[in-house]
């Protein structure tokens, strides 16, 4: 079951992953709506988003991070 991340959690996460990706430019947004997913921002960019998953009393988050091929590099 996915539940919605309280502000207590978005900083708790938002201080993980800069910690984890070595990154003090990541931000993470609240949800916009009720029911939606929190976004995570590099630099002001939104790059993706966060969901929880509290499924068995077992809290997770999974990050999914989306990287546009027009973002990429010049193929050689």
């Amino acid at each position: 079951m996915s539940g919605s991340i309280s502000p207590s959690e978005i900083t708790r996460l938002q201080t993980a992953l800069r910690r984890l990706l070595g990154s003090e430019k990541l931000t993470i947004n609240p949800a916009p709506r009720a029911g939606m997913s929190v976004e995570l921002a590099a630099d002001g960019e939104v790059i993706g988003t966060i969901h929880r998953d509290d499924e068995d009393g077992d809290v997770s988050y999974a990050v999914n991070i989306v990287v546009l091929e027009e973002d990429l590099p010049a193929a050689k």
